[in-house]
C-alpha cells in the first residue's frame, strides 16, 4: 500500500464528502477508492468513516487521521514544490473557480500564455456567479471580488481592485435624457445586478461628497455580461465592473453616466485553503493573474 497516495485519497474523500466525487477528482474509479479505504481501515484496525446510503461522517479516529494526514501531506508537498521550483517544473492539476464574467473577460485571455509556460500542468476553470464552498468543490483557488474578506480558515490574497461605474447606451440617453445629478437616477430605468450588495441602493462618491440613491431596478440579472448586453441594447442605466465595461466603452457602445461619480471599489482576492498556501502551481497562477491585473488600463 502506497501510504502517501492513500492518505491523499482519504483526505480528498473527506473534503469532497463523497467517494464518487473524490474518485472523479483523482481520475480513478469509485470502486478502487472504496477498496483502498477499506484496506486503510483494516491496516489501522478501526473505522475511519461511517457510511450510510445518504451521507458519510467521520469517526473520532477518522478525524484524527485526516488532521494528521494534512500535516504530513503538506510537509511533503512543500519539499516537492521547492524542488520543482528550483528546476522550473510545475505540474499537477490546478482547479480554479471564478465568476462567469471575470472568468471570461480576465482569466480566459491570459490562459494561453499561462498554459504554454507550464506545459506539464493540468488545468480546470469552473465559473459560477455565486460564492461556492471551495473545499467541498475541490478548488485550489477561488477568485472573489468583495469590499473585504471576512475572517475564516481560508487564506485570501489581495491581487487588485475593481472599479464600478455607471453606464448607458447613447441611444437610451438620447431618448430618456442624461442624468446630471445622482438624484436624477430615480427617474430612469435601472438594470440591476442581482447578486450585488448595491442592487437597490447605490452609494456614489463624487466631487461634492457621497450620495446614497435608493433604486428599484426594473430588470435584475445575475450575470454582468448579460447586464452589459442589456445596457448596450438601450434597456436602461446600470453599473458595470471595469473588466466588463472596458471594451464596450472603447467602442462607444456604452458611455459613462455621471462620470465624476463611482461606486465603492471592491478588492479582488485570490482565496486558497490555508494548507495549499505554498503550493507552487497555485502561486504561479496567482502571480500570473496579479501581473495581468496590474497591466490593465486604469
Amino acid at each position: 500500500m502506497d501510504k502517501l497516495s492513500v492518505m491523499n485519497a482519504y483526505c480528498r474523500i473527506v473534503e469532497r464528502g463523497s467517494i464518487a466525487r473524490a474518485a472523479e477528482d483523482l481520475g480513478v474509479s469509485a470502486a478502487l477508492l472504496s477498496r483502498e479505504l477499506k484496506l486503510l481501515e483494516k491496516s489501522l484496525g478501526c473505522s475511519l468513516i461511517t457510511r450510510t446510503t445518504r451521507r458519510m461522517s467521520l469517526t473520532d479516529a477518522g478525524r484524527h487521521y485526516y488532521e494528521e494526514s494534512l500535516g504530513i501531506l503538506g510537509a511533503v508537498g512543500q519539499v516537492e514544490d521547492r524542488i520543482r521550483a528550483g528546476t522550473g517544473v510545475i505540474r499537477g492539476h490546478l482547479r480554479v473557480n471564478a465568476s462567469s464574467s471575470f472568468g471570461q473577460m480576465v482569466i480566459a485571455p491570459l490562459l494561453p500564455d499561462f498554459l504554454s509556460a507550464y506545459p506539464d500542468l493540468k488545468f480546470t476553470l469552473s465559473m459560477d456567479d455565486r460564492v461556492v464552498d471551495m473545499i467541498e468543490g475541490g478548488f485550489d483557488v477561488s477568485i472573489r471580488i468583495r469590499p473585504a474578506m471576512p475572517d475564516s480558515s481560508l487564506l485570501a490574497r489581495r491581487i487588485g481592485i475593481m472599479r464600478q461605474r455607471i453606464f448607458a447606451a447613447p441611444a437610451y440617453l438620447e431618448r430618456a435624457g442624461t442624468p446630471r445629478t445622482p438624484e436624477d437616477l430615480s427617474a430612469h430605468r435601472i438594470v440591476g445586478f442581482l447578486l450585488a450588495d448595491h442592487l437597490t441602493e447605490w452609494t456614489l462618491a463624487g466631487p461634492d461628497g457621497e450620495a446614497v440613491i435608493p433604486l428599484d431596478p426594473r430588470v435584475r440579472v445575475g450575470n454582468s455580461l448579460v447586464l452589459r448586453d442589456l445596457l448596450v441594447a438601450g434597456q436602461g442605466v446600470g453599473t458595470l465592473p471595469d473588466f466588463v465595461s472596458r471594451g464596450t466603452e472603447a467602442r462607444g457602445d456604452l458611455v459613462r453616466v455621471l462620470p465624476q461619480h463611482e461606486l465603492p471599489a471592491p478588492e479582488i482576492f485570490a482565496v486558497t485553503a490555508s494548507r495549499l498556501g505554498m503550493d507552487a502551481k497555485v502561486s504561479a497562477f496567482i502571480e500570473h493573474l496579479r501581473a495581468a491585473l496590474k497591466n490593465r488600463d486604469p
